[in-house]
């Protein structure tokens, strides 16, 4: 007995042994990849010595004889830090993500290489200006040398993540930086779900009623619209009713670019001009929003350039400052919502199905065939076709398939879609821009995907709409709003307007712009700009706020960037609640009587804020969340499911009775008629009864903060089961989906599992005083790393979560002084 003892004790030591060994081995490979950001590399490529002096936070501060150099150095920095996302990234544009991740992604590169952007980007490399060029050819020239080092320093493959998926790494093209910004008009565009939910809607419930549901412009003549069905009379209505929906593309895939209209994007921009101001400066305040992960789509930098310092948020990949500023200007975008997509239906010769109807008659497809590799499998082999009004999309993609007649294809017309993209031209243009008026030069070379440039300097401030504005006939059957008949000439885009015809707004009496995703003027078709917003209240509160003080400071434009009251819920609370509030005697305690009467004592006192620490926002996300799904199923059928989150409009309209709205709380189903107060009281005991199996009964005990969880997470690791732990970032955080400081939920149809995560948001926050341009703050969701094992990994998160920023200086004494290190890079002999 002893003998074995002492066996099994020497088997389990020399086990505890190897464990560590072998973690200590993996440990050591895997911190091989994070750099060294205080050491001198000699390297072809450079011709001056150029320093990347790091800060506390590992902020690259780039100081370069001359620009190429500058760009040199950040294509450096970028694949330091970030070159497995970079790669991804490059890999989503090109249509090759399944090579390494097998048939999870094989849809999402179907799709990307139907729209076919990374030949288009190929191709609008030679349409850049002269300057983009040199700096998109020393970018590239600066990725490949830390990826040679890499490679000759045996430098850990250069991630973490390629241990786990080998393979080469391609060597960095210009065309790779164009495609990566062609692949944020994917993210940030939704017409296409749009119009295929107005289409279905229509033909579900009538004109009339899907406005009710819809962000439309009423001013518009709406009501002239065509009856969905009408234009193609071929089509089963029950096509339309019973096909489920399926909003972008794979749902729940993290590597996917393509997002419901509701992650189609959001953002925040205002500014003040000097008379607004306490200071006498100019002041603006900018906090984009995109999906979350880890690490942040966004990169802090500063670059010295021949036209002097700039500084703010990079995407990697990218060699430009996307928003930031410089000693002169500062300048920030928001979403313009611009409807730059149509769908068309193309008609198909039934005699030759290579063919579809133009205006004159049958036309050929341009096609060709595409290979796609994927990971342990046979290759996959899908034919491209293109149409005269774009590529040709199956209808397994955005519902498609439930508006689509037989006999026919849906093609796809947008800005994006173009060989001659000059956006990165425009995005250096900016970046070197000296004044407001230089800025919105600059702006006339974007293309997609349209934003609102918010630009301020010394003097003056200003909004201009960038992105070419499709020109569509004044009889166009649909007015982009649906899927219209490929041949119609009516239809088709005739060009674009010309840059003249975009909104612009600049230094106006008020002293004050602000754009939060909403509509910004009112223009009738077909300068209209958009049928379809993303914000209806937000705006609201952001006027409030600028109303409460005469003059505003950095402080002040802080507190609005950071607020976390919801301004649909002080509206929305009094209507709905109007007739449950205090009635009654007290329940018995313990009923769910008693629950509601507590849950709405609670709201009857709330503020509004979506505080994380608090109940009441957690019972009226549930509570109208409940709602909105009981007021629309029973007419909508599985098509309710496109609706994955509450619209504060609809309920409004609906608990208002306008334009006879009331008629949804009415069960069609059943024999008798429920009022909108019925279906609010079962909608809140339903809410309840849901929290309370996810959180316990004590209402007092529930936390939105935890529902309302900030979702970092790495989009390949992060599914992992132990791998989880380390690389996903999950923070407690406030604010909501019509909060200032937003914070998108997950959604989803009622059932879906964790519907109130905090998946979409400000990634980057900046706000720039222009009468102490060094007091302006900037702020990342992670970190600058890329890597788990490096500090940086999310030591910038811990600040955002608590809504605090950091400097970043264009003095360079400064910018070099403290810091974790300098980097030098000298030329190679």
């Amino acid at each position: 007995m002893l003998t074995l003892f002492r066996w099994l004790l020497r088997i389990a030591t020399a086990l505890v042994v190897l464990t560590v060994v072998i973690v200590v081995g993996v440990y050591y490979f895997l911190s091989r990849s994070v750099p060294d950001y205080d050491t001198t590399w000699r390297l072809r490529g450079v011709s001056e010595t150029v320093e990347i002096a790091r800060n506390t936070w590992a902020v690259p501060h780039i100081f370069a004889q001359n620009d190429a150099d500058a760009f040199y150095a950040l294509g450096f920095a970028h694949a330091q830090d970030r070159l497995w996302q970079m790669t991804v990234l490059r890999r989503t544009a090109q249509g090759r993500l399944s090579e390494l991740f097998g048939d999870r992604t094989i849809r999402t590169d179907e799709l990307m290489r139907r729209l076919d952007l990374y030949t288009l980007a190929q191709e609008s490399v030679a349409a850049q200006d002269d300057d983009t060029a040199m700096a998109l050819d020393a970018y590239a020239r600066g990725v490949n040398a830390w990826i040679n080092l890499v490679n000759d320093r045996a430098l850990g493959r250069g991630a973490p993540e390629y241990f786990l998926f080998p393979g080469e790494i391609g060597l960095w093209q210009p065309a790779d930086s164009v495609a990566i910004l062609k692949l944020m008009a994917v993210q940030l565009s939704g017409h296409i779900e749009s119009e295929v939910r107005h289409a279905r809607l229509s033909a579900l419930i009538g004109e009339e009623r899907t406005r009710d549901l819809m962000h439309e412009d009423d001013s518009a003549g709406v009501a002239a619209m065509p009856d969905f069905a009408s234009l193609f009379p071929t089509l089963d209505p029950t096509q339309l009713a019973m096909a489920p929906s399926v909003p972008g593309e794979a749902p729940g895939e993290a590597l996917s670019p393509f997002r419901s209209w509701d992650f189609a994007g959001a953002s925040n921009a205002w500014a003040a001009g000097r008379l607004r101001s306490a200071n006498g400066g100019t002041l603006l305040a900018n906090d984009p929003h995109l999906p979350f992960a880890a690490p942040s789509i966004w990169y802090l930098a500063r670059l010295e350039l021949s036209t002097g310092g700039v500084t703010g948020g990079t995407i990697p990949g990218i060699p430009a400052i996307i928003a930031g500023r410089s000693s002169n200007i500062a300048w920030g975008l928001t979403t313009a919502y611009l409807d730059d997509q149509d769908l068309f239906l193309e008609e198909l010769n039934p005699d030759n199905p290579e063919e579809y109807r133009g205006p004159d008659g049958w036309e050929s497809f341009e096609t060709r065939r595409s290979i796609i590799y994927v990971a342990d499998q046979d290759p996959v082999t899908i034919t491209l076709r293109w149409s005269a009004n774009g590529p040709i999309l199956p209808g397994r993609h955005y519902s498609l398939a439930s508006v689509t007649p037989p006999g026919h294809v849906a093609a796809l017309s947008w800005t994006a879609l173009t060989g001659d993209d000059t956006t990165m031209s425009a995005a250096i243009g900016m970046m070197r821009a000296q004044s407001v008026d230089a800025a919105i030069a600059a702006g006339e070379s974007y293309v997609a995907p349209a934003q609102n440039l918010m630009v301020i300097d010394g003097e003056h401030i200003a909004l201009q709409m960038i992105g070419r504005m499709p020109r569509r006939s004044e009889d166009h059957p649909t007015r982009g709003q649906m899927p219209a008949p490929g041949s119609d000439p009516n239809a088709r885009w005739d060009g674009y307007f010309p840059y003249s015809a975009n909104p612009r707004f600049v230094d106006p009496e008020t002293g004050l712009i602000g754009n939060t995703n909403n509509k910004p003027l009112d223009r009738p078709f077909p300068l209209h700009v958009s049928y379809d917003w993303g914000d209806t209240v937000r705006i609201q509160r952001w006027i409030r706020l600028m109303r409460q003080r005469t003059v505003h400071t950095r402080e002040s434009f802080i507190e609005a960037q950071l607020d976390t009251v919801s301004q649909a819920a002080r509206t929305l609370l009094p209507l709905v609640g109007a007739e449950l509030w205090f009635q009654g005697d007290p329940a018995p305690e313990g009923t769910p009587e008693a629950q509601r009467q507590l849950a709405l004592q609670l709201l009857a006192d709330w503020n509004g804020e979506m505080s994380e620490h608090l109940p009441e926002p957690l019972i009226y996300a549930a509570w109208m969340r409940e709602l909105q799904f009981r007021l629309i199923r029973d007419e909508l059928g599985p098509t309710a499911d496109m609706f994955e989150h509450m619209e504060p409009a609809f309920i409004s309209r609906v608990f208002r009775n306008e334009n006879g709205a009331g008629i949804w709380c009415d069960v069609v189903q059943s024999a008798v008629e429920e009022s909108c107060v019925d279906i609010a009281r079962t909608a809140l005991d339903a809410a309840l009864l849901e929290l309370s199996g996810q959180y316990g009964p004590a209402i007092e005990s529930w936390r939105w903060g935890d529902a309302h969880q900030a979702t970092h997470d790495h989009p390949v690791l992060g599914e992992v089961p132990i791998l989880r732990l380390f690389v996903n970032i999950r923070q407690s955080t406030s604010g909501g989906d019509n909060t200032l400081m937003r914070g998108l939920t997950r959604g989803g149809p009622p059932g879906a599992p964790d519907p109130f995560l905090n998946v979409h948001g400000a990634g980057y926050r900046g706000v720039y005083d222009m009468a102490d341009p060094e007091a302006s703050v900037f702020i990342i969701s992670t970190g600058e790393s890329g890597h788990p094992l490096s500090r940086h990994y999310d030591d910038l998160g811990v600040l955002w979560r608590r809504g605090e920023y950091i400097p970043m200086t264009l003095d360079p004494d400064l910018a070099r002084a403290g810091g974790v290190g300098t980097t030098r890079l000298e030329p190679a002999p």
